[in-house]
């Protein structure tokens, strides 16, 4: 008899069931246990409202913790950088596979780099992380707040109706968009959200399908996400704000962590960096949770916490 199909639980979005085959076939490659896909609509996905209004891209992840605690999914697989860093009841984190590339992307007409585009040229996001950082660096362009899926944003650049639009790299690979990448921003121009490029599995406390997720858990994948979302979590911030945050390892088990808080029109930002030597804990999260706390106080003292709560004053 065929063993009976883990369910997982996945947003009905063409980058949300595209990510989630991807878990499901390296969980399948690496343990052989079947996985079936169950499509769930969330209120992020119907609604109209700008995700602002909502109260940031966690509102993506509602649905699908419902459906797990009912017993109805046996595991969800979300964008780590949508998912919300405070801990769900009954819920864990079981794994974090390796990441993906976690840069932003620019999708502009006739093939535009960031730096060409003519003043006055419009670009949209839906992100306040991205206009922050976007304006600091061109405060001569028009920034825009869109919703939708790639392919309706990339579709306003197609039109005419806007120049451009900045996407994460990794979701434009996931959905086979990548040859509409016209720019690409290094870390030093923009840093990432937390946990961009990365993908959380997530299902219920204590079930027998912690064993097989495991396998496809990344070490240090974890490690340097728990860095950045542990800045996120002590600025109070939530996955909408103007938060940009990316740790990777250097080399010697040298974990390096940059962060920045920019004001929504890019006019003020606290900036700062720190390195932590993983040997010096008894784990590498450990060591990366330590430098995210480090890194974020550094920063509310010198008022990163003050732009965060403006900014979100401003959205409220």
């Amino acid at each position: 008899m065929a063993p009976v199909p883990a369910r997982l639980g996945t947003r009905r979005s063409t980058m949300a069931t595209s990510q989630s085959q991807l878990v499901a076939d390296a969980i399948t490659e690496h343990t052989g246990v079947p996985i079936e896909l169950v499509l769930i609509t969330s209120f992020g996905d119907v609604t109209k409202a700008h995700l602002t209004q909502l109260g940031g891209t966690g509102v993506f992840v509602n649905a699908l913790r419902d459906e797990l605690l009912a017993g109805s999914v046996d595991f969800a697989v979300h964008s780590l950088k949508d998912l919300p860093t405070a801990p769900a009841d009954g819920l864990t984190l079981a794994a974090i596979p390796e990441r993906d590339d976690p840069r932003d992307a620019l999708c502009a007409r006739d093939g535009l780099k960031f730096a060409d585009l003519p003043a006055g040229a419009t670009i949209g996001t839906g992100s306040p992380r991205r206009v922050a950082q976007l304006a600091a660096l061109r405060p001569d362009l028009r920034y825009l707040p869109i919703r939708g899926n790639a392919e309706t944003r990339l579709g306003k650049v197609t039109s005419g109706e806007l120049d451009a639009v900045v996407l994460a790299y990794a979701g434009l690979v996931r959905v086979g968009r990548v040859d509409d990448v016209t720019d690409v921003f290094e870390p030093e121009q923009m840093l990432p959200a937390p946990g961009q490029g990365a993908l959380a599995v997530e299902c219920p406390i204590g079930v027998a399908a912690l064993d097989y997720l495991t396998a496809v858990d990344h070490l240090e994948t974890r490690a340097a996400v728990t860095a950045e979302r542990v800045v996120l979590a002590e600025l109070e911030a939530g996955c909408a704000a103007p938060v940009g945050a990316y740790a990777e390892f250097t080399g010697q088990g040298r974990l390096r962590l940059r962060a920045a808080v920019v004001s929504t029109d890019g006019a003020e930002a606290v900036r700062m960096e720190r390195a932590v030597s993983t040997s010096d804990f008894p784990d590498s999260v450990e060591a990366a949770a330590h430098l995210g706390r480090d890194l974020a106080r550094e920063m509310i003292a010198h008022g990163a916490d003050r732009i965060v709560a403006e900014a979100a004053q401003r959205d409220s």
